[in-house]
């Protein structure tokens, strides 16, 4: 016996109205409302001089919906459209079509981004006060601080340029942005992302880094971390701002190893502490050996 049709990858459509293709999402939404991420992008979120006054309206929910369209694994604007099939929309109200959210995108500014990272700090702690999402926040909690190089494409792309980052142990010219992150993290729990800040391609690691590190520290605290915080971040951010945003006796500058920290555990970073007042006093560079 065999099958009379063949069928490729991309035959397979999800289109029946009766069946819901991820359910999981149900949850997760729940609880973003729950937290009041609605409310927050309604909040922050301003377009004053939109190009289509249509694509400016209505901004909250139309994000939303790339939210829920990046927790079930949308990569692109097309893929949104995986919150519209089967019998999703029997279960969520509000969900807008892709070509809406790409027109609402492109009136976004790299101003914008400033505006959705204030929401995800507040959002952030929003969540901690429901779940705990980082268990052991009374004893330590690091923050971790890196930068990455991710390309992107087309000739009017605000902000990108040519900056250098590693491929297969390379040292290579890339055209694309720099995000600076910050994590927050226990000895017991996941690294959470608690800022992200997008920067020129070109942009030097270090750049922004002392205003990031303190706004994650305010988060930190604000989140329920009571005791000592751990900074840490490579020799790129062994600087004065970096220092200064440490305030003394409250948060710790320590100096990050990957290869050490994989061969010690999580904690390999207590014999790379750092004297703060010692950077403060070279004028903010740091001696790693």
């Amino acid at each position: 016996m065999q099958v009379s049709h063949s069928f490729a990858v991309a035959s397979a459509v999800f289109d029946d109205e009766h069946l819901v293709s991820y359910a999981g999402l149900v949850p997760v939404m729940t609880l973003a409302e729950q937290t009041g991420l609605s409310r927050l992008l309604g909040e922050k979120v301003h377009i004053a001089e939109p190009r289509i006054k249509s694509g400016a309206a209505n901004p909250s929910p139309k994000l939303v919906t790339v939210v829920a369209g990046m927790c079930v694994g949308a990569d692109c604007i097309d893929d949104i459209d995986a919150v519209r099939s089967g019998g999703m929309t029997t279960l969520f109200d509000g969900v807008y079509a892709p070509s809406t959210v790409g027109t609402l995108l492109r009136e976004f500014t790299f101003g914008h981004a400033r505006q959705l990272e204030s929401v995800l700090r507040e959002h952030l702690v929003a969540l901690c006060e429901r779940v705990d999402l980082v268990p052991g926040a009374g004893q330590e909690v690091f923050i971790d601080i890196d930068s990455l190089l991710r390309p992107v494409y087309g000739h009017a792309k605000q902000g990108a340029s040519y900056g250098h980052t590693k491929i297969a142990g390379k040292q290579v010219l890339r055209k694309g942005l720099s995000p600076l992150a910050t994590t927050i993290s226990t000895a017991g729990s996941a690294p959470v992302i608690a800022g992200l800040r997008l920067r020129a391609g070109r942009a030097n690691s270090g750049k922004g880094a002392g205003r990031m590190v303190a706004q994650a520290i305010g988060t930190a605290r604000a989140a329920g971390a009571i005791g000592q915080i751990l900074v840490r971040g490579d020799s790129a951010y062994g600087n004065r701002a970096v220092v200064a945003a440490c305030p003394t006796g409250r948060a710790l500058l320590v100096g990050d190893d990957p290869q050490r920290r994989d061969r010690a555990g999580d904690h390999g970073h207590r014999r790379r502490r750092l004297d703060t007042g010692a950077l403060s006093r070279r004028g903010g560079r740091s001696r790693h050996r």
